[in-house]
């Protein structure tokens, strides 16, 4: 290994061309600053500088004392989804029933769609005014609205836009696989905040601010994985821990929105300079309707909107016109409440059933999921259930600061006669599991 140059921006290059030639692998620790910058003849703050480059550009990592290592290339992680064309029984693939998705070739026949081209408004008036209705008294006043594709696009926008690449994100752990997934993959630092039957605790939201967080994701109802949704009391408390840290950006992510059986209770403080209220229709009207309502602050929607320029990528106006066809249709809203209940009651078949075999699940719960804590590995248990024929998802990829260990099931088509025979097959493997 050879470092050469002798000013910050000549080190920067020598060492990230030494990570692309495969020279310098992940995990491996840079010379010392001092040390380096006896060996290249310059002063220690031009090998600072550099450093502090590779560290912004996702090229390292800074461990404090343990010094600066090259950043492990970061694969896709784990990804929500079923198996296609799988023989057992899918409880963990995370969807929404099909059967409560709107038919799509029906609204789109209803769809009177005109050609829109470059300089017109890149968020339709129409869609526009309904998401306003939807959001006022959700959020601080005085919002602005944009669209992005889907929640998780408005989130990985937003991080871009308002952060630099090795800035601490405070989310909550167990947390979503996506939301992982972008902080990974854009160089981000994860700090875990502890969930609980209240959703995120306001005391570990302190603590990850005290350590330098500069964003918070937080999920207001329907939590995946465990289905918490915030109370009026723990938003109270969440919003008078990020009013003494007005600066940094606050994220929520309600993304079950219209489906949720919950109330909805804002965690925004009213003086907060960076925040977002995200809403997607994924889940209401099916993972490829990719339409997401980002309500925010002005500065926060100018930068977002950077991203959105017109000419470079906007929502295109035949998805929201198909989106606004949903909206306005009294079918596809008598939809969503008839889903809402399902949901609600296949939780509750679920739940009942576990229970009744001596399984108890994490509560109260809201969304498409059930969550089972465990006090070890999940592995045991989800392969003893794939044998049985249920596909479920092990908790230890949600977890942030450490593996979490639990079963995530989706109980969205799951009815109440196989509700019995999938609780038994849960209580013999977590048996079979402490029984070894």
């Amino acid at each position: 290994m050879e470092i050469v140059g002798k000013t910050a921006a000549d080190i920067f290059d020598s060492i990230r061309t030494l990570t692309q030639t495969g020279v310098l692998e992940p995990g491996q620790a840079l010379p010392p600053v001092r040390g380096l910058a006896v060996t290249l003849g310059v002063n220690r703050n031009t090998v600072a500088m550099a450093y502090k480059r590779l560290v912004a550009a996702g090229v390292a990592l800074t461990q404090g004392r343990l010094g600066t290592v090259i950043r492990e290339r970061p694969g896709p992680g784990e990804q929500e989804g079923s198996v296609p064309d799988s023989p057992l029984i899918d409880l963990g693939g995370g969807n929404p029933n099909p059967r409560w998705l709107p038919d799509m070739s029906a609204i789109l026949a209803r769809t009177s769609y005109r050609p829109r081209l470059y300089g017109e408004a890149t968020v339709d008036p129409a869609l526009e005014a309904v998401a306003r209705q939807w959001m006022t008294g959700q959020c601080p006043e005085d919002f602005e609205i944009n669209l992005t594709h889907g929640a998780v696009d408005a989130i990985e926008r937003l991080l871009m836009a308002c952060l630099v690449v090795g800035d601490k994100v405070a989310v909550e752990d167990p947390c979503f696989l996506s939301h992982i997934n972008v902080l990974r993959i854009n160089g981000f630092q994860t700090v875990g905040v502890a969930v609980d039957s209240e959703g995120m605790e306001a005391q570990a939201l302190e603590q990850a601010l005290a350590q330098g967080a500069q964003a918070v994701i937080l999920t207001p109802r329907a939590h995946n994985p465990t289905g918490a949704s915030l109370s009026a009391r723990r938003a109270r408390h969440l919003r008078a821990v990020l009013a003494r840290h007005p600066q940094v950006l606050v994220i929520a992510d309600d993304h079950f929105a219209r489906l949720a059986s919950t109330d909805y209770h804002d965690a925004i403080p009213p003086m907060a300079r960076c925040w977002v209220l995200i809403r997607s229709v994924s889940k209401m009207f099916g993972p490829d309707l990719r339409l997401a309502f980002v309500a925010s602050d002005a500065q926060t929607s100018q930068r977002l909107r950077l991203r959105l320029a017109p000419g470079m990528n906007w929502v295109s106006h035949l998805l929201q016109d198909a989106v606004w066809a949903c909206l306005d249709s009294p079918e596809s809203s008598a939809r969503i409440d008839q889903a809402r209940e399902d949901y609600a009651r296949r939780r509750r078949i679920v739940a009942a059933a576990l229970a009744a075999q001596g399984i108890a699940v994490a509560g109260p719960a809201d969304g498409l999921n059930l969550w089972v804590p465990l006090p070890e590995s999940s592995q045991p248990a989800v392969l003893a259930l794939a044998q049985r024929g249920w596909v479920v998802r092990g908790g230890e990829p949600f977890g942030v600061q450490s593996p979490a260990h639990g079963l995530r099931i989706t109980v969205s088509t799951l009815d109440e006669e196989n509700a019995q025979a999938f609780a038994q097959a849960v209580s013999h493997a977590v048996q079979q599991r402490e029984h070894g």
